[in-house]
């Protein structure tokens, strides 16, 4: 069998997936693992499929390149949950699946009686991710947040900026507290659908984006806990008590590149400076291969730091005279930690990348056409993680989980449709 054919880590496991984009991350790496992810969405369609960038900027319920990106592998089906008759169905579905992940505000679906307390009397075997910003209790249960101020009430953002503390602290991009307390979600069902192989039980599993960002502030947090120290944001590397030399460098091509530690052993060290001398960049400068040295320098003895700021000048100069990646290269064979700052697009034509197959091609056959997505994050031999479809369009699964999984008749669905309870 063909990578293509063969079924996926979580094939066989059914999930229903309702509420927001908040929880959509959660969904997507469960079903490009195998599982049969069955998005279920009011019959307008989830708030994100109008969210920009659009395809040919044409704004539309199928168009949302950010749906396009967080919803691949699933099913679409609408119901309208506030119904007698939605909820039902709802129930139904309920009652054949593995597993829940619900994004919707706390509560809001033990209001419908479809949360965890009702469905599991009925189903006892089922899993049920609840995914909030401040968890299902508590004070601040009801507060509203979004990616950006999650990050900054969480802890992160004080660990992310410049030098410069004029300068407020930043966001990190790319969704990064939504994603967080979805990678959490996904391991406590992964877990919870474990332990239910053992006691043949299921759990809620509260997954709060406010706590999971938190315990990802690195050493932030603990440095406060443990030594009442507060980290200092620095440009382009970690935060930390005590300030730590710049690391970015721009090179003759106009990139930029992260050196890091630029030597992280005395081994490393000593061919650093040889690689500086054989480009001229040591000379009148002293004799850089006698003591002090790194380790002085991670000492804080004042010649030290001293000689660490000069050969940091030194390259920057090298820098100034190479191409980027083949300054990266060189340094990768002398094994320092360097890397080049790509743009996200630019790592998706890096020839590592290309050899591994990561860019992955989708297929979108309503258009006509395919287009290239990001990939897998890890590879599985025996059981391959592939995207299996594109995002589906709004409600492309009525007929195919009404009718094959519920078992209703056309007749019967289209009574729903007519109601507009689908």
């Amino acid at each position: 069998m063909t990578s293509q054919q063969l079924p996926g880590p979580l094939e066989g496991v059914l999930l229903l997936e309702t509420g927001t984009e908040l929880g959509a991350w959660c969904g997507k790496l469960l079903a490009d693992m195998g599982a049969r992810v069955i998005k279920v969405e009011p019959p307008s369609g989830e708030r994100s499929r109008a969210y920009e960038p659009f395809h040919q900027d044409r704004p539309g319920v199928n168009n949302s390149l950010f749906f396009w990106h967080y919803n691949t592998s699933k099913l679409s089906i609408t119901v309208d949950l506030e119904t007698a008759r939605g909820q039902a169905l709802f129930r139904h579905l309920a009652e054949r699946a593995d597993g829940i992940i619900d994004s919707n505000d706390p509560g809001h679906l033990d209001k419908l009686s479809l949360g965890y307390s009702a469905l599991s009397r009925v189903t006892p075997r089922l899993v049920m991710a609840g995914i909030t910003p401040f968890g299902q209790d508590g004070p601040y249960r009801k507060y509203a947040t979004t990616d950006l101020t999650a990050i900054a009430f969480g802890g992160p953002a004080w660990s992310c900026g410049y030098d410069d503390h004029s300068i407020p602290p930043v966001r990190g991009g790319g969704n990064q507290a939504y994603h967080t307390v979805c990678h959490f979600a996904v391991m406590g069902v992964l877990i919870a659908l474990l332990h239910r192989e053992v006691s043949g039980r299921g759990q809620y599993i509260d997954a709060n984006m406010h706590a999971a960002l938190n315990v990802t502030t690195e050493g932030a947090s603990y440095s406060w806990l443990v030594a009442r120290q507060t980290v200092q944001r620095q440009t382009g590397r970690h935060a930390g008590v005590q300030p730590s030399p710049p690391v970015q460098v721009q090179c003759a091509d106009g990139r930029y590149m992260n050196v890091g530690l630029p030597a992280r052993s005395e081994e490393q060290w000593h061919s650093l400076l040889a690689w500086l001398d054989e480009e001229g960049l040591l000379g009148g400068m002293g004799d850089y291969l006698s003591p002090p040295s790194r380790e002085a320098m991670q000492r804080g003895d004042p010649a030290a730091v001293e000689q660490r700021r000069r050969v940091s000048e030194c390259i920057a100069a090298l820098a100034r005279k190479s191409n980027a990646y083949d300054l990266f290269r060189k340094a990768q064979s002398l094994g320092f930690q360097w890397g080049i700052i790509y743009a996200p697009e630019e790592v998706l034509d890096d020839p590592h990348f290309q050899a591994r197959g990561f860019p992955t091609k989708v297929e979108h056959p309503e258009l006509g056409r395919s287009f290239v997505y990001p990939g897998a994050p890890y590879q599985f031999k025996a059981s391959p993680w592939r995207i299996r479809r594109r995002a589906p369009l709004l409600g492309e699964d009525n007929a195919e989980v009404y009718g094959a999984l519920l078992g209703l008749t056309r007749e019967e669905m289209a009574d729903l449709k007519s109601a507009r309870v689908i």
